[in-house]
């Protein structure tokens, strides 16, 4: 893994390590399979999750570093939850998330930040905890909702770019600041196809009923 961390190449001024460009490139990767709702999401985004554990936590980024763990759990739990959820007809069969359940994400989302911002306070592991704090917590409810397959996570993955792409920046990762941009655009996009995929499925059960 030093290999991967200390060995790279140079752009523009700029340094990027191979673990950095191979683990975004794996996470530009995983938005792709996600849009298709391809099982193979869930594989990419764990190999991912180890390179960039390796960047953020030379990079002193304890909240970046540690949602990579936390990630990788999740990612299991979406593969299991995918695996048990795919129509032989229409693929992975998504939906929209309650009222309750967004009220919930939310929480999750206000109740986690604060947490984990005191947490890295306490334990010096950020220069800047609560933005951290902030991508930490959006990711991995994002990979949550993903995992239940709601078409919502999309719209928290743009709040975690929103955030992401400053801090990126701030702390000299311009690689994986552009990675970000890049993913705002992707997400957009598997937002609508998502929604487009729940809107055909929904289509074709009424059909039937239509017809007796």
């Amino acid at each position: 893994m030093d290999l991967l961390l200390h060995h790279g190449l140079t752009a523009f001024g700029q340094f990027v390590s191979w673990a950095e460009l191979v683990g975004q490139i794996g996470a530009i990767a995983v938005v792709f399979l996600a849009r298709r709702r391809s099982l193979a999401t869930w594989p990419v985004q764990m190999a991912a999750c180890v390179l960039l554990f390796t960047v953020y936590a030379s990079a002193h980024l304890g909240g970046l570093a540690f949602r990579q763990v936390i990630v990788l759990a999740i990612s299991v739990f979406g593969l299991v939850a995918w695996l048990r959820r795919r129509d032989p007809v229409y693929g992975l069969a998504v939906r929209q998330a309650s009222t309750a359940q967004r009220l919930g994400l939310v929480g999750l989302l206000v109740g986690g930040t604060v947490v984990m911002a005191l947490v890295l306070e306490a334990l010096d592991a950020s220069w800047a905890p609560w933005p951290d704090a902030a991508i930490f917590v959006g990711t991995a409810v994002a990979f949550l909702a993903q995992g239940l397959r709601f078409i919502e996570f999309w719209v928290i993955w743009l709040l975690v770019d929103a955030v992401g792409v400053p801090l990126q920046l701030a702390s000299g990762l311009w690689f994986s600041a552009a990675v970000y941009v890049v993913f705002a655009g992707l997400v957009v996009h598997g937002w609508w196809s998502w929604a487009r995929a729940r809107r055909t499925v929904g289509a074709a059960q009424r059909e039937p009923s239509r017809a007796v």
